[in-house]
């Protein structure tokens, strides 16, 4: 097989690594931002701090549910999961959606709403622009990372990175890409606020910027769920990934046609693959066993490419001798 979904040169392993990588970075670098931010909100009193101080307790809180799915999708196939745990990264990814959902949009909005009700004076405000500043720096390394590896996984599938970023199987470099491009923007939006709360002295701004921080993490949450659901239910592969499967088959001579051709995700970058083909005319009056050597032969070329599980062929008549 020439491509498919990620059948290159790099192997599963490779990939699994580079999202560990990916994600302990993201972990690692929230968790202190969280921590900081906090200090940061307790001593200037800021909404959009405490917002942004939700908003990393999420991300962090997330990264770990992306490395459970990690780990456990990991596990090599058993009797009760003929093709693998693979589909377990899925759902922790879901699972972080949610909680990016309910912990940061949801509680950015409501401490947005109680500071525009309950306006409070800014105290200490150069330790919170000085901490949102710092918080860029480790933000911005762990987006970096999710961007490496994201422009790695586009270039060798020839994609743009928007296009790769809907196709994509494997949601954790994903998640963490779109959720670090959230806290960029997030940390702008409070950086802003702390200047007009200071320079204006109205809290508006505190409580406005917390607000637009939940509805951006509520936005976020929903183009991650919306995309971790399609593999949940087994989605099919993306157009460019079944041509480059239907490519594969019909590299096999003694085949006229593909009637029908299904490939799904079971896993990220594995597929379950199954075709209905039609062989020549000519090899139809032939001895059953060459056929039956020719399909057994198709499927074990399809299942040495690492990013196909199972294949499955089942011939069909040619229309002219029905």
């Amino acid at each position: 097989m020439t491509q498919t979904d990620s059948a290159a040169s790099t192997s599963q392993t490779d990939r699994d690594g580079e999202s560990l990588r990916t994600v302990v970075v993201a972990a690692s670098a929230n968790l202190a931002i969280a921590l900081a931010k906090g200090v940061a909100a307790l001593l200037t009193g800021s909404a959009a701090l405490w917002a942004e101080t939700a908003h990393s307790v999420a991300d962090t809180g997330n990264q770990l549910l992306l490395f459970i799915g990690l780990q456990r999708s990991s596990r090599k196939a058993d009797r009760q999961h003929p093709f693998g745990y693979g589909q377990e990264r899925f759902f922790w990814a879901f699972l972080a959606a949610l909680g990016v959902f309910l912990v940061g949009g949801l509680l950015s909005i409501a401490e947005g709403v109680r500071s525009w009700l309950l306006p409070e004076p800014l105290e200490s405000p150069w330790i919170g622009l000085g901490v949102l500043l710092v918080a860029a720096v480790f933000e911005s390394i762990s987006w970096l990372t999710a961007l490496k590896q994201l422009r790695s996984g586009a270039k060798e599938r020839s994609r743009t990175i928007l296009e790769h970023l809907k196709r994509v199987s494997d949601p954790s470099a994903a998640a963490v890409f779109l959720e670090d491009s959230a806290a960029l923007i997030g940390l702008a939006l409070a950086f802003a606020a702390l200047v007009l709360h200071l320079v204006t002295g109205q809290a508006l701004w505190d409580a406005l910027a917390s607000i637009a921080i939940g509805i951006l993490l509520m936005t976020v949450a929903w183009l991650l769920a919306r995309r971790t659901k399609g593999l949940l239910v087994d989605e099919s592969a993306p157009a460019d990934v079944v041509a480059r499967v239907r490519e594969a088959i019909m590299e096999s001579d003694w085949i006229a046609s593909i009637r029908d051709l299904q490939a799904i995700y079971i896993g990220p970058a594995q597929l379950l693959v199954t075709a209905e083909v039609v062989p020549k005319p000519e090899l139809v009056d032939g001895p059953a066993s060459a056929l039956i050597s020719d399909v057994a032969e198709l499927k074990d070329r399809l299942e040495e490419s690492p990013a196909i599980t199972s294949a499955s062929i089942t011939l069909a008549i040619p229309a002219e001798r029905r």
